[in-house]
């Protein structure tokens, strides 16, 4: 029994000695020093909001006026003609699928545009995926290391290209006392950069604010970053979205080309295709020669190859149909016209709305700015107070997405902003 008895104590010392090492372990995880980062406020204080007329303005995604995503016709339509089609669910190459990325080339630079010979052009994960191949490439070959942004810019911008290795700065942009464009400052600041800076710029609709330079201004802009040699970057997520014209939102890219700058572009068909979660975009760079555009062509893919090898498929079927199908093709020209307009009537309903009630204040910005959000010109104790006190949720900067207001709850909206505002 003895033997017996002296197996069973060693048997349980070990479990014991092995529970000891197991919690020490744990004590001392791998991962013990990884920090909790913040949390969503806007969609976790919204989800537990109870009120049942609560305003949620912090979505990034286009609304119909009932509040509910929506799909396009058109994207239907091109989605039912594709599984008639029974098509293989084989790989795509690299750069994605060819008459996805020709047919994004000519919606940006224009149809029969001198460009589109010198162009190399990729798929990629929707628009941050364009941003994110654009940044490992840039950090990788252009000499400067570092790229300037606006203030304020989308809040992943500095994140993808810090992440990517460069050097972020910043430069003017809005102006807080007029709620628009700092267009002296913007200036100032590409006329000061050391030559040959890269510079981002948004295309259309910027993010977050909604202030755009004027055509007249996006004239000087070129001329400026012309003189300086610098480099453009133009991030355009909103074309067609914006102001209901696909033509007028690429103004800016198609004058810088015009006017002789080797430009680059990310672009997204999240929002004016509504391909939110099929993640469709595409990036793109101008070569000066044919060589060069072979070269240029070789190391982006190189750098796509161990990122994420090939891009998704089946949303790049969706949008190919879509913009090389003529009738199909004008029916979504109508529809991302439509979705500007709701826009558009939104803003000028908030603005309506907050005049009727008697507001001290000026809110043209509100119909003078651009695209799916606008900058309300609210502080952040301002927008703590619509959250706790009326159940309207958005950012503490004061940003909120017009895509959140419908012809139901304008009024409400317009009422609590009051209260708050005067």
């Amino acid at each position: 029994m003895l033997p017996a008895f002296r197996a069973a104590t060693r048997q349980a010392a070990a479990r014991r000695a092995s529970t000891i090492t197991f919690q020490a372990a744990r004590a001392g995880s791998t991962w013990a020093n990884v920090p909790q980062g913040p949390p969503v406020c806007i969609t976790e204080a919204f989800k537990a909001d109870t009120f049942d007329q609560k305003i949620n303005l912090g979505v990034g995604a286009y609304r119909d006026d009932q509040g509910k995503p929506y799909v396009l016709p058109s994207v239907r339509a091109a989605e039912d003609t594709i599984i008639s089609k029974r098509l293989n669910k084989e790989y795509l190459g690299i750069t994605g699928l060819p008459e996805f990325t020709k047919a994004a080339a000519e919606l940006a630079y224009g149809k029969g545009s001198p460009a589109l010979e010198r162009l190399v052009i990729t798929q990629s994960i929707s628009g941050t995926g364009a941003l994110r191949i654009a940044a490992a490439f840039l950090s990788r070959f252009h000499p400067s290391g570092k790229i300037y942004i606006p203030t304020p810019s989308w809040a992943n911008h500095k994140a993808v290209f810090s992440d990517a290795g460069l050097k972020v700065e910043q430069y003017r942009y809005y102006d807080k006392k007029t709620i628009g464009l700092d267009f002296e400052g913007m200036l100032a600041d590409i006329k000061a950069a050391p030559k040959g800076s890269m510079f981002l710029f948004h295309a259309c609709a910027h993010n977050p604010t909604g202030v755009d330079p004027t055509v007249e201004q996006w004239k000087e802009i070129s001329d400026a970053v012309k003189a300086q040699g610098h480099f453009a970057f133009f991030d355009m997520a909103y074309q067609g979205f914006a102001s209901g014209d696909t033509d007028k939102d690429a103004f800016a890219v198609r004058y810088f080309v015009e006017q002789g700058h080797d430009i680059c572009l990310a672009q997204s068909f999240a929002k004016n295709m509504g391909l939110y979660g099929e993640r469709v975009g595409a990036f793109s760079i101008l070569a000066s020669s044919a060589e060069e555009k072979k070269r240029i062509d070789s190391q982006v893919k190189i750098l796509i190859r161990p990122m994420y090898s090939n891009p998704p498929l089946h949303g790049a079927r969706i949008a190919a149909e879509i913009l090389n199908t003529p009738a199909l093709n004008q029916q979504w020209l109508g529809e991302v016209k439509d979705m500007a307009d709701r826009i558009i009537t939104m803003r000028a309903l908030l603005k309506e709305n907050l005049e009727k009630l008697g507001s001290a204040h000026d809110w043209s910005h509100i119909t003078s700015q651009i695209g799916m959000f606008a900058y309300t010109g609210l502080d952040p104790p301002s927008m703590d107070k619509l959250a706790k006190e009326y159940s309207v949720y958005a950012t503490k900067d004061g940003r909120i997405s017009v895509a959140g207001i419908t012809s139901g709850n304008v009024g409400r909206l317009a009422e609590a902003i009051y209260k708050v505002k005067g």
